[in-house]
């Protein structure tokens, strides 16, 4: 199972890339456990400056803008 965090303060581009992951998750049949951190301490422990940014599996794979279908697909495989 991924663990995936989507890190940012609740704003649309936030919620547009936890659709997007918990969608294409269950597209591909993939166990996800998905959790959304919105304290900006927590945010910040991550290095992340633009949000939103999304940890997989305790690493930072993305910062700033909703990311495409494609590099979701591949933080899935």
């Amino acid at each position: 199972m991924k663990e995936i965090k989507v890190l940012g303060p609740g704003c649309a581009n936030c919620k547009n890339t936890t659709s997007l992951i918990e969608r294409i998750a269950q597209e591909k049949g993939v166990p996800i456990s998905l959790a959304k951190v919105e304290e900006l301490r927590e945010i910040m422990s991550f290095g992340i400056m633009s949000t939103p940014g999304v940890v997989v599996d305790g690493k930072v794979v993305h910062a700033g803008g909703v990311p495409s279908r494609e590099k979701v697909e591949l933080w899935l495989a």
